[in-house]
């Protein structure tokens, strides 16, 4: 039902000024048909309720507490694909708050195989995009497109995202270039190790990683005021775009 990936994520921007972190974390991934079943697993872990870790509708998607499997089914249905299982990856709630830059449902035809990823972003300005992006060979997953959804006051809009995939198993990687007409500006990777979820690694996580999903916004600010310090320039904030699109994708050998 709900497994958590338990690792790193590293930024690094290259230009005008070099700046670079790493934190570790952790990330849920869950099967969206099964997560009203998530709480036993562990008397720890709730659905659409407070708990030390707990997952919440309103937190994905249209963000109003509606049914995240109708939402996921709706917004395919102008590509065409008739979905099957539905994973999440995202950030749990824990002690009630969670804050996901970006969350990734990987979307599966009713054979099994993967045929979409949905790359939902969000910023810290309350605005969020979904990119539906179709998977064509799921052992070599690289989607490229442009940037739709303002993120940092410090990246322009003039920029296209560049994602390279390992659908989960054992191990999470996801790695992601983001360019402009200069060239490479920021990457970004994921990775992780998967752990059984069950009460005994909920408190090891909570101790290890302790107000994690605080850190991260928190984690947001310091490193804005950081690229603030360093003089990097400042970027206006545009219109929010449509909340979903089906950008071209090019899968690139």
């Amino acid at each position: 039902m709900i497994d958590f990936y338990v690792g790193k994520i590293r930024h690094q921007r290259m230009r005008p000024q070099r700046h670079a972190f790493t934190y570790r974390v952790f990330w849920a991934f869950l099967d969206l048909d099964n997560r009203q079943q998530i709480g036993e697993q562990s008397l720890l872990l709730s659905f659409n309720r407070w708990n030390l870790f707990s997952f919440h509708d309103k937190d994905h998607g249209p963000r109003d507490g509606s049914d995240l499997r109708t939402w996921i089914d709706e917004i395919h249905t102008e590509s065409g694909l008739e979905l099957g299982k539905v994973s999440l990856l995202c950030f749990p709630r824990i002690l009630g708050f969670v804050f996901n830059p970006l969350s990734m449902w990987f979307c599966h035809d009713r054979s099994g195989n993967i045929v979409s990823i949905v790359y939902e972003v969000r910023n810290t300005f309350g605005e969020s995009h979904a990119y539906i992006m179709r998977v064509d060979d799921p052992q070599k997953i690289r989607h490229v497109w442009d940037k739709r959804l303002f993120v940092s006051r410090f990246i322009d809009m003039d920029a296209t995202y560049d994602f390279r995939v390992a659908v989960p198993d054992e191990h999470l990687k996801v790695s992601v270039r983001e360019n402009d007409s200069q060239g490479h500006l920021f990457s970004a990777v994921m990775a992780g190790m998967r752990k059984p979820v069950n009460t005994k690694t909920l408190i090891q996580l909570f101790v290890s990683h302790p107000l994690m999903t605080f850190k991260v916004v928190g984690g947001i600010h310091v490193e804005a005021f950081r690229l603030w310090r360093k003089k990097a320039p400042y970027r206006s904030r545009p219109e929010a775009p449509e909340p979903v699109s089906f950008p071209t994708a090019e899968l690139i050998p």
